[in-house]
């Protein structure tokens, strides 16, 4: 089944967050132990089976282009797609602009989001649902964090950065059945036309069809390495754990 599912990497912004490391490339290019983040998330997935990925750029994507055409990951096929609003828009608009891919069986990946193999595993096996929201738990939460809020039966309730009550985080990563897709592009395409449209996460529209459908699960990934590349502050766990998947290339 993981040989039916695109994969649309997020990767058009450029991390200002980071500093010097993003003046003059995306974060999605920030190398770890001689791979960038873009390389350890393709090999991930097709590791797990995703034999299609769609990466969608815009700050420095002619060195996105360059890094995609050097990839060998056989029967795997990688390509672009640029995003030319990416200073202009929050990541909604990059969902709007990919909606023609977002079809039949596929993820929805964030740039800076650092996953071990098992995680695609876990995605990819969990139980079938329309829209499926990656997590993790933790002891606590800080105002960066995606919070979510979640019921005993892993339907999502709720997800946002400011949620006052939560249970849990969002990795960056979702699955969609075609139905869910179809669901999802139709609520992208109506939010799109708002005043705020250009401003809103993607993960805003996941809210809304939790509250509004009910049609909207989750799936723990609790155990499993994962870690984002929003600070600098990030990068020395981020290198320790690209050394652990050199030293281990089956995690």
């Amino acid at each position: 089944m993981s040989s039916d599912f695109k994969a649309v990497i997020l990767a058009a912004g450029q991390g200002s967050r980071l500093g010097a490391l993003t003046e003059t490339r995306p974060k999605c290019l920030v190398d770890l132990c001689g791979r960038s983040v873009l390389e350890w998330q393709l090999r991930h997935l097709h590791a797990a089976g995703v034999r299609e990925a769609v990466v969608v750029t815009g700050f420095g994507a002619n060195l996105v282009d360059r890094e995609v055409a050097r990839f060998e990951l056989p029967g795997m096929r990688v390509r672009t797609q640029f995003n030319p609003f990416y200073h202009l828009a929050d990541n909604l608009v990059t969902c709007w602009l990919a909606r023609g891919e977002l079809v039949g069986h596929c993820l929805i990946l964030n740039g800076d989001s650092l996953i071990e193999t098992g995680i695609p595993r876990a995605l990819l096996n969990a139980p079938p649902a329309d829209i499926t929201v990656t997590i993790d738990r933790k002891a606590s939460y800080d105002e960066d964090d995606m919070k979510v809020l979640t019921t005993s039966e892993d339907r999502l309730l709720g997800i946002g950065k400011t949620i006052t009550e939560y249970d849990g985080e969002s990795i960056g990563f979702l699955r969609f059945s075609p139905e869910g897709a179809t669901l999802f592009t139709r609520y992208v395409e109506q939010a799109i036309r708002q005043p705020e449209g250009l401003k809103r996460w993607y993960l805003s529209v996941i809210d809304q069809i939790a509250r509004e459908t009910g049609r909207v699960q989750v799936c723990s990934i609790e155990g499993l390495d994962w870690a984002e590349m929003d600070f600098p502050a990030d990068v020395p766990k981020n290198l320790a754990l690209a050394e652990r998947w050199t030293a281990n290339p089956s995690t």
